[in-house]
């Protein structure tokens, strides 16, 4: 597969350190040709710590579109003086030789995005996407149309580039689970960052894995079931098994139209048992999908009818 993100073999690096002695160079002459950021920072520096790793992130997200430079003020405090670094974690954009933007201390990621945009924009570029974000749109299209070998493909050559993007992860472990690798996919989710686990994308895919683990022995049996559901509609029991074999066989859109017809038959069924599956569902589908909207408005008119 091509590569998609990061940057081509020979191509100079995007992140390199300076000093007092090669500033010039690195940063003024290196800013006539491509836009550079400064990251002024020292070792003792506890916010530096937090910022320079998510600055290094963003950049490297931009494929090579802008640079950073990381400056030891310890080490190098020439630079940092001439330039009246007075606090640190400071940094400083550079475009054709001169200042253009900067801010100091520590920032939330969206500011530190909007600022390199800033940058790669005064240099006369375009940032537009990050090529990141166009790969997972491509690997999340081709997940959608069920090609899930690319899909796996693009969200590993993502997480090559960023080991911690946890849309990648969540895609990967959705291809992964597609594909009937639930024990992979599983593992896949077991590395997302404590602080990542709540995100979105890595709850519907958890949900999707777990609703799969609880219906894989049900896939075979659509068919006994089905005629058992013709025989009796009133066999609830049947239906709800019948539902969970559909979504085991990759029917999401089946198994939904079972359990509205519990709820719509017999809302308070077994303790709500159908209602709480469709929940399931959707979770492990995604607030996003298309399917689980609709189906929720169509739960919505049968529970207040």
């Amino acid at each position: 597969m091509e590569q998609l993100i990061g940057q081509p073999e020979g191509a100079a690096p995007v992140i390199i350190d300076a000093t007092d002695a090669t500033f010039v160079e690195e940063v003024i002459e290196a800013s006539k040709t491509t836009p550079i950021i400064v990251d002024f920072w020292a070792p003792w520096c506890g916010p530096c710590k937090q910022l320079t790793p998510t600055l290094e992130k963003a950049v490297k997200a931009m494929g090579g579109k802008i640079r950073l430079v990381k400056v030891n003020t310890d080490e190098n405090p020439a630079v940092a003086q001439q330039l009246r670094v007075q606090s640190i974690p400071t940094v400083y954009g550079f475009v054709d030789g001169k200042g253009v933007d900067g801010f100091t201390g520590a920032q939330p990621e969206s500011q530190i995005k909007a600022f390199i945009e800033r940058v790669i924009q005064a240099g006369g570029g375009v940032a537009g996407p990050s090529p990141v974000d166009q790969a997972l749109e491509q690997a999340d299209a081709a997940l959608a149309g069920g090609d899930t070998a690319t899909a796996g493909a693009i969200y590993q050559q993502i997480l090559q580039h960023d080991p911690e993007e946890v849309r990648a992860m969540a895609g990967l472990a959705q291809s992964l689970l597609k594909e009937g690798h639930i024990d992979e996919a599983r593992a896949v989710l077991d590395g997302v960052p404590v602080k990542k686990t709540n995100d979105p994308d890595v709850a519907a895919a958890r949900s999707a894995i777990d609703l799969a683990a609880s219906t894989a022995a049900l896939g075979g049996d659509a068919s006994e079931l089905r005629a058992k559901v013709e025989a009796n509609p009133a066999d609830h029991q049947a239906r709800l098994d019948f539902a969970l074999a559909l979504y085991a066989g990759q029917d999401a859109a089946g198994a939904i139209g079972e359990l509205l017809e519990i709820i719509r038959r017999d809302r308070e069924w077994n303790e709500e048992a159908a209602r709480k599956q469709l929940i399931n569902i959707f979770d492990a589908l995604g607030p996003a999908d298309p399917l689980v909207t609709e189906s929720r408005r169509k739960l919505s008119s049968i529970l207040f009818s």
